[in-house]
């Protein structure tokens, strides 16, 4: 399985009031974090966590991500450290990724991109970074732009806050589930209708249960 999380910020005082995070104190925050990591992902998962995963005290840092399951990539946030004894327990450090998890391109970065590769065909975009401040209200604002304009975006905010993500890592089903897209239908320039990704993948799917044809060839 693959996972995905965003802003846990582990051991930050401040981010209690900055998000209203439901936690006395860091301690306990911190606690329920790792529970609820642990819980969904196993040894053998990937999770990737898209910045700003923890706050400053390195040794601290160690203590924590030594206990978290799985295997481990950060897409770098404004606050992640990457430079000192935390390096060795991620499996890598990237500013950008492109990952291919139940047949669809997913696009990684800490920061929202609103416009983004294959955006026409399917891809999601995951991010971090904007809490849930205004900004990802903003975020929110120009996605619901697009789809009236017959745009698609699949922009969905994985920071660990919102309330879809309950402070636990979510899989690209649960974002997808908790984050719906209308149906936005698009013309080639001689009006023609253009086949929507998710019809596509569904002819795709039938293809291969009646032909033997893989998805694979048409990636």
């Amino acid at each position: 399985m693959i996972y995905y999380i965003a802003d846990m910020h582990f051991g930050h005082t401040n981010v209690l009031r900055f998000d209203n995070r439901p936690f006395s104190d860091t301690a306990q925050m911190d606690d329920t974090l790792i529970q609820n990591w642990n819980e969904r992902v196993a040894d053998d998962d990937t999770i990737y966590v898209l910045g700003d995963a923890f706050w400053k005290n390195e040794e601290n840092s160690i203590r924590i991500i030594q206990q978290l399951n799985g295997h481990k990539h950060l897409i770098q946030g404004n606050h992640d450290r990457v430079k000192g004894k935390l390096r060795p327990y991620w499996e890598s450090i990237e500013q950008y990724a492109e990952v291919n998890d139940e047949n669809r391109l997913v696009i990684l970065s800490h920061y929202p991109i609103l416009f983004y590769k294959n955006q026409h065909y399917g891809a999601v975009m995951l991010y971090g970074h904007v809490h849930n401040t205004r900004e990802w209200k903003l975020v929110e604002k120009w996605k619901n732009e697009q789809w009236a304009m017959g745009i698609p975006s699949r922009l969905i905010n994985v920071g660990c806050m919102m309330d879809y993500m309950r402070y636990t890592p979510r899989t690209l089903t649960e974002l997808l589930d908790a984050n719906p897209m209308p149906e936005i239908a698009r013309d080639r320039k001689d009006g023609s209708a253009v086949e929507s990704a998710e019809q596509q993948n569904k002819r795709e799917r039938t293809w291969d249960l009646n032909e033997g044809y893989t998805a694979e060839k048409t990636e």
